[in-house]
C-alpha cells in the first residue's frame, strides 16, 4: 500500500521520529508525496532508523544531511542512511515517491550473515550518509527502485518477496560502493551527528527561553568554538539562526493551534522579548504578518 504525502510524524526530544513505518511483519512503507516552496512545506530536521530512498518524479528537491547538500532533479534518488539527520525543501513544486524500510526487512535477525557481513557495515558505516543516484546514468538501482515501489502500489500476491528483493539488491549495490572506504572519517562524521542532535534537543526543549550559545555548546559537552563549527558543519547554518527559525516555526505552528491566542502570547512562548521583533522576523521568514498568516490558512 502507498500513502499519500509523507511528511514527518511525531518527533521526540532529540528529532527521532516516531512514526511507525510499515508493520512489525513488514517493516517497509511506500509514500507518494507532493511539496512547493512555502515555509510549511518545508521537513524540518529529524532522523529516523530507517533506511529510505527518495525517487524524484517532477521537480526540484533540495536535501540537506550533516556537512552535504544534494539538489535532486526529475530522475533522481536520494538513499538517506539510517539514523542521519536530514531536511528537505522543493523548489517550486515537486512530487516525489519514497521507501523507508527497516534493516531487519533485509538481514532478517542479527546474527544472519546478511546482518553480519552486509547490513551491519552497511548502516554502521556514517561516511555512507547519503547516496545520490542520477537519472542519467546507467545505474540500476532506480529500475529496482520502481519494480519494488510498483509492487507496494499493487499489493499483489507475493509482493513482499519483490520488494525484499529489489531492495536487498539496492542494498548489496550500496554495500558494495562503500566497503573499500575506511573508518577514520566515520568517525569524525559520527561524533559531529551525535553532538548535533543533544544541541537540537537542547534548543527544542528551551527555546521559549533565553538561551545563549554557550548553553547550547554545553549540551553537548564542547566549547563555544566547536559548538559554532559543528552546526556550520553538520546543517549549514549557525545555532543562532537555528534557533531563530525554530521559534519562528513553533510560532507558526501555535497561531494556527491556539487561533484565540494573541500574538502578544504566541511571541512570548516562542522566546522573543516583544510582539514587535517578532512580527519582524516572522515576515522575514514567512513575507507576510502572524496575523496575516493566521488569517489565510483559517
Amino acid at each position: 500500500m502507498i500513502s499519500r504525502g509523507k511528511g514527518t510524524g511525531a518527533l521526540n526530544r532529540e528529532q527521532k521520529e516516531l512514526k511507525l513505518h510499515g508493520t512489525k511483519g513488514f517493516p517497509c512503507a511506500g509514500y507518494e508525496s507532493y511539496y512547493t516552496d512555502n515555509p510549511e512545506d518545508i521537513l524540518s530536521w529529524h532522523w529516523h532508523e530507517e533506511i529510505e530512498i527518495i525517487f524524484i518524479e517532477e521537480g526540484v528537491l533540495n536535501v540537506k544531511i550533516p556537512s552535504e547538500s544534494f539538489l535532486l532533479k526529475k530522475g533522481d534518488s536520494l538513499v538517506l542512511n539510517s539514523n542521519i539527520l536530514h531536511y528537505a525543501s522543493a523548489k517550486g513544486g515537486c512530487e516525489l515517491h519514497s521507501l523507508v524500510f527497516g534493516s531487519e526487512l533485509i538481514q532478517g535477525n542479527e546474527s544472519s550473515v546478511f546482518a553480519e557481513k552486509y547490513m551491519i557495515p552497511l548502516v554502521s558505516c556514517h561516511l555512507f550518509s547519503g547516496c545520490h543516484i542520477e537519472g542519467n546514468g546507467e545505474n540500476p538501482v532506480m529500475a529496482w527502485f520502481r519494480e519494488a515501489f510498483e509492487a507496494m502500489e499493487r499489493e499483489e500476491s507475493g509482493y513482499e518477496f519483490l520488494v525484499r528483493e529489489k531492495l536487498s539488491r539496492i542494498c548489496l549495490f550500496l554495500y558494495q560502493k562503500i566497503a573499500s572506504q575506511t573508518s577514520v572519517k566515520n568517525i569524525s562524521l559520527s561524533q559531529d551527528n551525535l553532538r548535533v542532535r543533544k544541541m537540537l534537543a537542547y534548543i527544542h526543549e528551551n527555546y521559549a527561553e533565553t538561551i545563549s550559545l554557550e548553553e547550547i555548546a554545553r549540551a553537548a559537552d564542547i566549547s563555544e568554538r566547536e559548538c559554532f563549527r559543528c552546526f556550520k558543519k553538520t546543517i549549514q547554518i549557525s545555532p543562532v539562526q537555528y534557533l531563530l527559525k525554530y521559534r519562528i516555526m513553533q510560532g507558526a505552528e501555535r497561531l494556527l493551534s491556539d487561533p484565540a491566542g494573541s500574538i502578544s502570547e504566541t511571541a512570548s512562548a516562542c522566546g522573543f522579548d516583544s510582539p514587535s521583533n517578532f512580527a519582524k522576523m516572522f515576515r522575514r521568514f514567512y513575507d507576510c504578518t502572524p496575523r496575516e498568516y493566521r488569517n489565510s490558512h483559517l
